[in-house]
């Protein structure tokens, strides 16, 4: 049992012998710890400064709501750019947002959009920051560690979030919040210079670059099309939505429901996350005795517990103990989510689900600040939280018609083989488009398991970048069978075959296999052309050949 026990915590920190991934977390960690303080100091003073329950709950909102606008652009960047060169830009972005901040704040203009515009200027670092972040993580370590790695990512904020609010409110108590924004700008720039001095391979691509709004449209496609990143995303935003009182009203349950300060209001973020590391130290091993939908019903329950007991307590001890429980299950709700996404996602198209993942579970986020907020300023502070309470419990019976799939260890790494047929003409990337028809030739008795795969196979086909598939059935002859599909240009086509993975290539087989015909199912591609007449020009030199 100890040398399992030992094992298990081996494997749960085998990212860490990572020289760039130890590196990277190691600085995240700071950042969060100043983005903490800074929550802490912003939130606070927002209290103080403004009298308006919603303008206080607006403060998460500002701070999430950039990710639900950016990220699906931010996605489409990562995936075609260098990844690390968005982190150093997005991190520069943040930074200085932090330190104009601080100057705001140190001239006395002390105005509570001003605050909530800063607030949004630093989300927009996060919403492009996140996604390079989480999508390098998959080129960082092994394939084999990046479950890990994501649990470590959260199980790392957490841990800093048991001190991080803690050592804010001492900090704004002690020396105001002009030193807490001055500590958060210093925390900014070590994650930058850290990543400004680290490097990691990444695979690259000898197809050009996907236009932005092409790149968007087949990762929103992608994601449609995958139940597994389906369930999550929904689930997450539900989640979200309806867990966020808790943090988003905080300041107002301290100041109004126990009547105390800064120093309590930091010790109480300190026990949510205190739980919060206890569940992702521990969440391997739930993980191993409980399925994901069986986690996910345990963290709503467990914030809906932690909301009740807020909305009905005056008690410092027992908000403690309540936000002890909603820090729990706060971390195992999105550290579920999250790696249910990450690990259905190919590396070529990682950055987009991840980043339309962030785009709506913040969206939830943000709608959910604003929603419990404004039922707090129009009714009453327990109201909020116990509407939160319900809300949850209903995010959690959903999953009966939309569960949470299960982790598998699906193949979706590329095929190494990538067999792509002559053509007579040259071709340039932007020529198409592209028509791809293939020819079966079916026997009655193998009908049923060809239209079978059939489905699956136009599932995948269209997942990667196929449009108008179809499957046409000769009228002469009813063993003949036709598959057709569409490519904007060569450069798709030439992408759509580097996308297959094995998995992709061993459906292939199985419904080549089918095929009767003496030759394998013959394949032929085709370019579209126009028939009006093609315009000759002469040349304005005759010694010069037109081109």
């Amino acid at each position: 049992m100890r040398t399992n026990t030992h094992a298990i915590s081996s494997a749960q920190f085998s990212p860490l012998k990572n020289r760039t991934f130890r590196a990277i977390w190691l600085a995240g960690l700071v950042s969060g710890l100043g983005w903490l303080i800074q929550t802490i100091a912003m939130s606070w003073l927002m209290a103080t400064i403004s009298s308006s329950n919603l303008m206080v709950a607006l403060v998460q909102a500002a701070t999430t709501l950039p990710p639900f606008l950016l990220s699906v652009v931010a996605g489409a960047i990562v995936d075609n750019f260098d990844r690390r060169k968005v982190m150093l830009i997005a991190r520069c972005l943040m930074t200085a947002a932090g330190a104009t901040l601080t100057t705001v704040v140190a001239v006395g203009f002390l105005d509570p959009w001003v605050i909530l515009g800063f607030s949004f200027l630093a989300g927009c670092g996060i919403a492009f920051n996140d996604p390079a972040w989480q999508a390098s993580v998959g080129d960082i370590v092994d394939r084999r560690d990046l479950p890990a790695a994501i649990t470590l990512t959260s199980v790392g904020f957490n841990t800093i979030r048991s001190i991080g609010p803690a050592l804010g409110g001492i900090i704004l108590a002690s020396f105001g919040p002009l030193t807490a924004f001055a500590v958060y700008t210093l925390c900014l720039a070590v994650p930058l210079i850290v990543v400004w001095r680290c490097r990691w391979q990444v695979r690259t691509s000898s197809l050009p670059r996907e236009p932005l709004t092409t790149a968007i449209c087949d990762g929103v496609r992608f994601g449609a099309m995958s139940a597994e990143i389906m369930s999550a995303i929904v689930r997450g935003i539900l989640f979200g939505l309806a867990g966020i009182a808790v943090l988003a009203l905080l300041p107002l349950v301290v100041r109004d429901h126990l009547q105390g300060g800064p120093v309590a209001y930091g010790a109480l973020m300190a026990g949510f996350g205190g739980g919060a590391l206890l569940a992702g130290f521990f969440s391997g091993f739930l993980r191993r005795i409980l399925p994901e939908e069986g986690l996910l019903k345990l963290a709503c329950f467990a914030c809906a517990a932690c909301s009740v007991s807020l909305a009905l307590t005056s008690s410092f001890s027992v908000a403690a103990v309540a936000l002890t429980s909603g820090g729990a299950g706060w971390v195992i709700g999105w550290s579920g989510t999250n790696i249910s996404v990450q690990w259905s996602s190919p590396r070529w198209i990682v950055g987009r689900t991840i980043s339309i993942y962030y785009a709506l579970t913040n969206g939830g986020i943000a709608i959910g600040s604003w929603l419990w907020g404004a039922t707090a300023e129009n009714y009453s502070l327990t109201a909020a939280l116990e509407g939160s309470a319900g809300a949850l419990l209903l995010v959690a019976a959903i999953g009966i018609l939309l569960p949470i799939h299960e982790r598998v260890e699906a193949d979706i790494a590329p095929s190494e083989a990538v067999h792509i047929p002559a053509v007579a003409l040259d071709l340039e990337p932007r020529s198409g488009p592209i028509m791809i028809k293939v020819d079966y030739v079916i026997p009655p008795e193998k009908l049923e398991a060809f239209l079978g795969l059939m489905s699956q196979r136009r599932r995948v086909q269209s997942r990667i970048g196929a449009r108008q598939w179809t499957l046409l059935r000769n009228l002469q002859d009813p063993s003949r069978w036709t598959e057709t599909f569409r490519t904007a240009t060569w450069a798709d086509y030439l992408r759509l075959k580097h996308r297959l993975t094995t998995a992709d290539k061993q459906l292939d087989e199985r419904v080549f296999q089918l095929h009767a015909g003496v030759l394998p199912p013959s394949i032929d591609l085709s370019i579209e052309r126009p028939t009006t007449p093609i315009r000759k020009t002469v040349p304005l030199r005759p010694d010069i050949p037109q081109l």
